[in-house]
């Protein structure tokens, strides 16, 4: 891996040595608009970290690789992941300091987006407000991991060899999945928010749901099974990807009474989550979030079929290509 260059920002701040330090690690290789927001939340926080360690080259590398790059360089006891593009709250380093000194045996904790975004519009608030409320919902001891806004003990990080940067995508979750098998004991805690500031479109919705999240996770799914209930993936979301999918076959077939029961079936299972987003964005942004919730997962159920195509393609693609073509193909 090339070198990168750090660059530390803010005051070295003491405490007390039984609390534990902090060591906030930022990747920022593609240049991001909103790093100057995300570094000035950081600084601002009621107890601001000692360290803040931004990665900003080789320029286009890997967040993966721009963390591990980080690692290195961090003195802390903890390492927080910040993404670029959150805004931190200010009570974020105590929460984080809070539990780490009341509970020795915790290797890692993570949080939320908050529930006020800061791009508005139906696709912006509708991905960022569903992130909150999975996010929300599964609360307590997890078996995963979420760097957008995490930290994990320095000894629990490096013992599981840190972000695997061969992965485009879910290196925090592979990560998390290597601390439970360590038997690290993880924690989200929803009150340790930040505020996204990410844009959201339709195309990027849809191709982060497919390539982003989806056949990542059946292929992380497929090394170890004991993740198969983790947040997106318990029971709910299940049933309202079968709703999604009958939904999809009703308005193919014609078939108002099965349109209608998917559509019930939908609003049944996910009702908190259509309150939240009347409460935070009005009836409209519930309206669109009820065909934006069945394209979400409906785009999740192909990325099975999706997964398994690519899987066949990388493994056999080699072999197709070596194969001896036959006198009259050449001829064609």
């Amino acid at each position: 891996m090339h070198s990168s260059r750090e660059r530390p920002f803010g005051p070295s701040i003491s405490y007390n040595e039984e609390v534990p330090s902090l060591s906030v690690v930022v990747p920022a290789t593609d240049a991001p608009a909103t790093l100057v927001a995300c570094v000035r939340a950081i600084e601002a926080a009621v107890h601001p970290p000692e360290e803040v360690i931004v990665v900003d080259a080789p320029s286009g590398a890997r967040p993966s690789s721009a963390r591990n790059s980080g690692i290195r360089r961090a003195k802390g006891d903890v390492l927080v992941f910040v993404d670029s593009d959150v805004v931190v709250h200010s009570d974020v380093f105590d929460r984080i300091r809070a539990a780490f000194e009341a509970d020795s045996s915790l290797s890692a904790l993570f949080g939320s987006y908050d529930d006020d975004p800061a791009r508005h519009g139906l696709i912006s608030d509708f991905r960022n407000l569903l992130h909150h409320h999975v996010h929300h919902e599964g609360a307590g001891e997890a078996t995963t991991f979420w760097s957008g806004l995490g930290a994990v003990r320095r000894s629990a990080i490096i013992e599981a060899g840190g972000f695997d940067e061969d992965l485009r995508y879910l290196e925090d979750v592979d990560l998390g999945m290597r601390l439970h098998q360590n038997h690290g004991s993880i924690r989200l805690d929803a009150r340790i928010q930040g505020k996204h500031l990410k844009h959201w479109t339709l195309a990027n919705m849809l191709y982060t749901d497919l390539f982003g999240r989806g056949v990542p996770w059946i292929r992380l799914l497929a090394k170890d099974r004991s993740h198969s209930t983790t947040l997106n993936l318990g029971w709910r979301h299940r049933a309202s990807a079968a709703a999604s999918v009958l939904l999809l076959a009703g308005l193919l077939g014609r078939r108002p009474y099965r349109i209608a029961g998917a559509v019930v079936a939908l609003c049944t299972l996910n009702a908190p989550f259509y309150g939240l987003l009347v409460r935070k964005r009005g009836w409209r942004q519930a309206a669109a979030g009820v065909p934006l919730h069945a394209l979400h997962h409906l785009v999740g159920a192909a990325a099975v079929p999706t997964a398994g195509l690519l899987f066949v393609t990388e493994r056999f693609g080699p072999l197709w290509r070596r194969l001896p073509v036959s006198p009259q193909a050449r001829n064609l």
